[in-house]
């Protein structure tokens, strides 16, 4: 059936796909990408903790923490310290605004082989880092690569899974990065007690990079990209591999065809495009999604919790194993998302995870602030400090299943193709500035909120739950080419984009 100029297709039709194993090859290379992104967030948190490391950049912290009193709210607390850690996003706002163009220039994976290979040379700067500069620039290199893959991968997963499954095919970079996050935690474990140890924790970044760039050689760019640049004979020919060579592609490719001609005779620039009326709802979800996801405070704990561990109580090695602990159980939350987010949908995942992380967190501030004392002066007992790993788990899981593979996911699969890489674009820069944000300030929020920092994070999770559910239509199992049907029927959002499809409007 047509709909203003639009094939809008019923779930039976062949063009939605079916599973073939070049697909899921495929998007494993791709998904991958998330290894670079998950590795970085395991495993600075845990070398910040490591003494030869701080005695050799931070010699101040560890002067801090053998002090007779020490507030343990504030034992890191060092702009310096979280400089190490944010400047990397910094550098990860920056490429990934630039990576918008070039990605529909040069095509997805082409994207994902020039991320891998600026975060393999960071990776090796920071493993052989002498002196504060080296160690920065190492981190700006790696938020540049980090930056590009990010734009790219959940393109490149949600334009070549098939329209039933994107949702789980998507969710497989969030596990990658889950992965990551957990290899990254084993690594500082092993190597916490060596006195170059945090030279290979921090080196052995250039092994995902490898990895990665490896098997991007040996995949073809999405059907979408190819079809955007002019290649149609390459795009029926990875529309086979993908799709199998029983199903008939030409009504897919004839849509896609269809689509970037659309977008072409407008003749307009994307960043100009985006912010037109009836893109509004598309737009307010590139910001609100991802700046959500960090106002969660997810990633706080995936960098800062080997710090807050050693903090209350635990011994360091112990501390380092509490967050590799974090991380499985994020990957086994990860693991469920992807088995029912295409069978339960979006919305529901959202606010079940929304409401684990809100009950968690608020039980953090109780813990904290009734066993430290509101100055966090008392130490805590070893059982309380399980029982803090044990919420924090909690937390963890919730946003596994939730706001973990489903920021990536959203601004990947609702924008039409002509603003679809500056759509993902705008959400990956936005991240990364709010994580900058938040990872520069954590540190000195925690020694001035103390236990109080749980509950600024938990009054957000209330605002960011019920954003989703007034504001997000649901898009399960819905092509790509159709999705702009959600917004005419959605109760707030129809206003803008009424009439709009009427004009031929991609």
């Amino acid at each position: 059936m047509a709909v203003g100029g639009f094939a809008v297709d019923s779930p039976n039709n062949d063009f939605l796909g079916k599973i073939t194993v070049s697909v899921v090859i495929t998007c494993i290379v791709a998904a991958s990408s998330g290894l670079l992104f998950g590795y970085d967030i395991g495993v600075s948190g845990g070398v910040t903790t490591m003494a030869p490391f701080l005695e050799k950049f931070f010699p101040d912290i560890l002067r801090k923490a053998a002090g007779a009193e020490v507030n343990m709210y504030c034992v890191y607390d060092s702009q310096v310290l979280t400089l190490f850690t944010s400047s990397l996003y910094l550098a990860g706002l920056i490429s990934s605004l630039a990576a918008s163009p070039f990605t529909a220039i040069l095509g997805r994976r082409n994207i994902i082989i020039l991320g891998g290979l600026i975060f393999f040379v960071g990776g090796a700067l920071n493993g052989g880092a002498e002196n504060i500069a080296m160690l920065i620039l190492g981190r700006i290199l790696l938020g540049f690569g980090i930056g590009f893959t990010n734009q790219a991968a959940p393109l490149y997963l949600a334009e070549i899974a098939p329209a039933k499954w994107r949702g789980a095919f998507n969710a497989g970079f969030n596990f990658f990065l889950g992965i990551g996050v957990i290899g990254a935690g084993c690594i500082n474990y092993g190597t916490a007690k060596h006195t170059w140890g945090w030279r290979v924790s921090l080196g052995i970044a250039v092994v995902p990079s490898a990895v990665m760039i490896i098997g991007a050689f040996f995949i073809t760019d999405t059907p979408s990209s190819l079809v955007e640049r002019g290649k149609i004979e390459q795009a029926r020919k990875a529309l086979h591999k993908a799709r199998g060579s029983s199903i008939d592609v030409e009504p897919e490719l004839e849509e896609l065809i269809r689509c970037s001609q659309i977008a072409k005779s407008m003749h307009q620039e994307p960043f100009k495009t985006i912010f037109k009326r009836q893109y509004r709802p598309h737009l307010v979800m590139a910001f609100a999604i991802p700046f959500f996801n960090q106002l969660s405070g997810i990633n706080i704990v995936a960098f800062y919790s080997p710090n807050l561990f050693q903090s209350v109580g635990f011994g360091h090695d112990a501390a380092l194993l509490s967050a590799v602990i974090i991380g499985a159980v994020n990957i086994g939350s990860i693991f469920m998302a992807t088995a029912i987010v295409d069978r339960f949908g979006r919305r529901f995942l959202f606010i079940t995870g929304g409401v684990f992380m809100f009950v968690s967190q608020i039980a953090v501030s109780v813990v904290l602030a009734t066993k430290t004392g509101v100055h966090g002066t008392r130490v805590i007992s070893k059982g309380n400090a399980i029982l803090v790993l044990v919420l924090l788990c909690s937390y963890t899981a919730g946003f596994g299943w939730s706001w973990g593979p489903l920021t990536y996911l959203i601004p990947s699969e609702i924008f039409p193709l002509n603003i679809r890489s500056t759509g993902q674009s705008i959400a990956i820069a936005v991240q990364f500035i709010t994580v900058f944000i938040l990872s520069q300030t954590f540190l000195t929020m925690l020694c001035h909120f103390k236990f109080a920092v749980f509950l600024f994070y938990a009054g957000w999770i209330i605002i960011m739950t019920l954003f989703i559910i007034f504001f997000l239509p649901e898009t399960k199992g819905i092509p790509l080419e159709s999705m702009y049907t959600i917004w005419g029927k959605h109760w707030f959002w129809n206003r803008f984009v009424k009439g709009a499809h009427q004009q031929n409007l991609p």
